[in-house]
């Protein structure tokens, strides 16, 4: 029996989008499948829920805490909209937009206390005590390392946040030459204030946005690592807000294709990934149609064209019935993003290889 204190210490993965948040706790000495899986609802989905329940009531709402996904933004709205008195302090305004006077003009009040007879509300992507206890509760450890994915369009002054975010991906191809491991972030970049709160709320571990973990969480899987060493492949990840297409080939990504997958169709998506695998889907024409851009390198021949297609994500079936693939990275497919995280730690050689 080892000895107590030379057991490594877990990692906790959270892959936290704007359905459900997926959760690993990564024992590196343990076979995956051996360690704890949880998928919940995502924190932005809880908290629409405790704002509907106020605006229901009658009860006005206050908002504090930091920048987190913006999913609980509509019932905010919704409670705006019933004559109801909404106040968030600067940090959690963010959350909501990153035009604060815009908000102020809509009838939000930016406020760093709580008004008389409101109920405060916490923001947060992640929230220490609460892992803490959920942890304990279920007789877990608590981790040595937190690390983390959120998507974040990032804060871009005076220009299309869809633009601004599709930067990420063209320092990628241009200047990182491809190489995935570089998406995990030690250091956010500046425009990415969604990261840069959730790297602080986790303790400092690791982030990366969830199209980064998605591939991540592709190349975590040893077949698929394989497979695209000897040929290129188009890995797909459908969300349920983006979906997110890579162009990979020995450890490298040639290409990716973001749009948002409440405007896509399923004949739509196949035509544009076919499209942009052949280097006939301009940027433009995907920006112009409300996403996000599309934009590929010179593609190797030895890559063969990229056509073996792995779809992955909560609305993968809108793929089924074409010639896909649907892999199960680490045996869960919703665990793709946590994966990935872990696949981000061992190519930065932060952990041993996953085979």
């Amino acid at each position: 029996m080892p000895d107590k204190a030379s057991i490594p210490a877990p990692i906790l993965c959270l892959d936290i989008g704007s359905g459900t948040q997926d959760v690993l706790l990564y024992f590196p000495d343990r076979e995956v499948e051996n360690c704890p899986k949880l998928v919940l609802p995502a924190p932005s989905r809880v908290l629409a829920e405790r704002v509907r329940e106020l605006t229901a009531s009658g009860r006005a709402l206050h908002l504090y805490g930091h920048n987190m996904g913006g999913g609980f933004g509509g019932a905010v709205r919704a409670h705006l909209a019933a004559k109801l008195p909404v106040s968030c302090t600067e940090s959690a305004a963010y959350s909501l937009a990153d035009d604060l006077d815009a908000l102020r003009a809509q009838g939000y009040v930016i406020t760093p206390e709580c008004p008389e007879g409101a109920v405060a509300l916490f923001c947060a992507d992640y929230d220490p005590d609460f892992w803490r206890a959920a942890l304990a509760t279920l007789g877990l450890p608590q981790p040595g390392m937190v690390t983390a994915c959120v998507q974040d369009h990032g804060f871009h002054p005076g220009q299309s946040n869809r633009r601004g975010r599709f930067v990420l991906w063209e320092r990628l191809l241009n200047e990182a030459q491809g190489r995935p491991e570089t998406l995990l972030f030690d250091v956010v970049p500046p425009e990415f204030t969604r990261l840069a709160d959730l790297q602080r709320s986790i303790g400092g571990g690791p982030v990366a946005d969830t199209g980064a973990a998605a591939v991540l969480g592709g190349l975590f899987e040893p077949a698929i690592r394989d497979q695209a060493e000897t040929r290129g492949l188009t890995l797909v990840n459908i969300g349920n807000s983006h979906t997110v297409a890579f162009l990979v080939f020995q450890g490298r990504i040639w290409g990716v294709y973001e749009h948002h997958t409440g405007l896509l169709d399923r004949d739509r998506l196949w035509s544009q990934l076919k499209r942009f695998r052949m280097g006939e889907l301009a940027f433009e024409e995907i920006f112009d149609d409300r996403g996000h851009g599309a934009m590929r390198l010179e593609l190797p021949l030895e890559a063969q064209g990229f056509a073996p297609t792995l779809v992955l994500g909560p609305r993968r079936d809108l793929l089924r019935g074409y010639d896909v693939q649907f892999p199960a990275p680490g045996g869960d497919m919703m665990l793709t993003g946590a994966f990935g995280l872990v696949e981000g730690l061992r190519l930065r050689g932060r952990l041993a290889k996953v085979s």
